[in-house]
């Protein structure tokens, strides 16, 4: 038999999964990924090490490897990755740096000034980003301000899944995906902008040359095959941000789709031919972006979700954790089973879900968090309620900002990642939004994007419209209740009232405790 192998670091896990041409799962590893507090003083400065990465991905692929016969073969495999995050090299090819963790606040500096010198118009125009304060062109100048002698050593900086592709190749290379959120890529040349990097002090030759996803990379070299137990010579091409190579595992490729991914991440994206990069588009606080899909792009809005999830199952979900430990359940269907119990509309409590800052369509880093409506009534079953709640009207305001952005209704929302097992979340988002929510038979939709873009490069699918046609299987769909659907309208109104009513005290308690 004939396999693919799609990789993902993600930010808690990092898999290897092999899938038949069927698009069926086959095998897999996993090894969690350690995002660890670099220094005492600074509680938020998290960074990923760049031998935990390459250890991780090397069991991981380890695992799934093992489990396949001898006679079987791995035609082709592809990395994708959480983005944004770089490591530095120096000239032997080693890191002299850490991985910044994208939710590291170490930032704020570089980002305040970037938007002082450069401004959200000018991004906005060459590059259809949003400046965000875990913009990868932060990192480089961080370290190139905090750690001179170490920026010195830089001849190379690899986003986090372009190092693992150079360590199964020893080949540099990057994407037109992740080479987007540096803030430094021209959308409409689809090359590095010569004005850009000017003006953020970095050196084109510390970057490399941006391709399209799927592009050859180079072969796995006889050390990697030694680590991973892949075949010397197996071709790797080119996967690129976790995100967008989901798209394509959903089928999302074209115009007229709208897709949800839920995870640690939320985004709501549509596929488009061409760019927008109108006033409108930049006001809405959304993004355009080169597709993963060749030739196309995509216009998306996001923010944290399923971060908020796990900070209550950490911090206040103690008894449920010890309930599934000893009934041997998931912890999440019990602590679903709580948000049950408690009414539509929480008892009257509402959550902003702003614990890394507000994204689109807000986006302000300095906003945060925050229950409002509590009372002595108030029980834990309000509480996970209210965080569901929140999570949904924020997608509800991702995805109106996104319609009107792209000029497009959504009649119905296909969602991936994580968060589709979670049903009773998907329910409710159905109920919030007031459209069906469409969940695929896909367990991980990213790495499963990648095996696709590797086939199409070594050549067992002619297209990636032939190769979604194989492989996509529908799974459940969660249809509103629109009674419901009235009911959360009225509230997604105060919903959008909590912000700006907040906004004086959040930035004030912001720069007290967190500057």
């Amino acid at each position: 038999m004939d396999y693919l192998l799609g990789i993902d670091v993600g930010s808690t896990s990092m898999k290897a999964l092999l899938f038949d041409l069927d698009g069926n799962l086959v095998s897999s590893g996993s090894y969690p990924t350690e995002s660890v507090a670099q220094d005492p003083k600074f509680p938020n400065w998290q960074v990923y090490y760049p031998e935990h990465i390459w250890d991780g991905i090397s069991d991981a692929i380890k695992q799934a490897v093992s489990q396949i016969n001898q006679n079987d073969r791995i035609i082709a495999a592809a990395v994708t990755g959480l983005g944004a995050d770089a490591v530095p090299l120096n000239g032997k090819g080693e890191p002299v740096y850490p991985f910044i963790n994208w939710l590291c606040t170490r930032t704020n500096a570089q980002y305040e000034r970037w938007m002082e010198n450069v401004g959200l118009d000018k991004t906005f125009s060459i590059t259809g980003w949003q400046p965000f304060v875990w913009s990868t062109v932060f990192r480089f100048q961080w370290l190139q301000e905090n750690e001179p002698e170490l920026y010195r050593q830089v001849e190379q900086w690899l986003i986090i899944e372009d190092y693992v592709n150079y360590k199964l190749t020893g080949k540099y290379s990057t994407d037109f995906t992740d080479a987007s959120p540096t803030l430094l890529f021209d959308q409409s040349s689809l090359t590095w902008s010569d004005e850009l990097l000017n003006l953020s002090g970095i050196e084109k030759d510390l970057l490399p040359t941006p391709q399209p996803c799927g592009r050859f990379i180079g072969e796995v070299t006889r050390e990697a095959a030694e680590r991973t137990g892949l075949p010397q010579g197996t071709p790797i091409f080119q996967g690129g941000h976790d995100y967008l190579v989901g798209t394509v595992a959903a089928g999302a490729i074209s115009p007229g789709m709208f897709l949800d991914v839920t995870g640690t991440w939320e985004l709501v994206i549509t596929p488009t031919a061409t760019p927008h990069w109108d006033a409108k588009v930049r006001e809405l606080g959304l993004t355009v972006e080169s597709h993963a899909a060749p030739g196309m792009y995509c216009i998306w809005a996001g923010g944290t979700a399923a971060s908020m999830l796990e900070w209550y199952k950490d911090q206040m979900g103690e008894d449920a954790q010890i309930k599934a430990q000893d009934s041997r359940r998931n912890v999440w269907s019990i602590l679903m089973e709580e948000a049950s119990k408690s009414s539509p509309g929480a008892n009257g409590v509402m959550f902003l879900p702003h614990f890394n800052g507000a994204a689109s369509p807000i986006l302000d880093p300095r906003s945060l968090g925050a229950f409002i409506g509590l009372n002595d009534t108030t029980k834990k079953a309000d509480l996970i309620r209210a965080v569901i709640e929140g999570l949904d009207f924020a997608f509800l305001d991702m995805l109106k900002a996104v319609e009107l952005g792209s000029g497009l209704k959504a009649d119905t929302i296909t969602a991936i990642g994580g968060g589709t097992r979670n049903e009773f979340w998907m329910q409710n988002k159905a109920d919030v939004s007031g459209r069906p929510v469409a969940t695929l038979k896909i367990e991980d939709a990213t790495a499963l994007g990648a095996a696709i873009l590797a086939g199409v490069g070594v050549g067992v699918y002619r297209t990636l419209e032939e190769a979604v046609k194989r492989v996509i299987k529908p799974g459940k769909t969660f249809y509103p209740d629109l009674n419901l659907t009235q009911k959360y309208g009225d509230l997604f109104e105060l919903y959008q009232d909590l912000y700006p009513a907040l906004q004086n005290v959040n930035h004030k308690l912001y720069d007290r405790y967190r500057l």
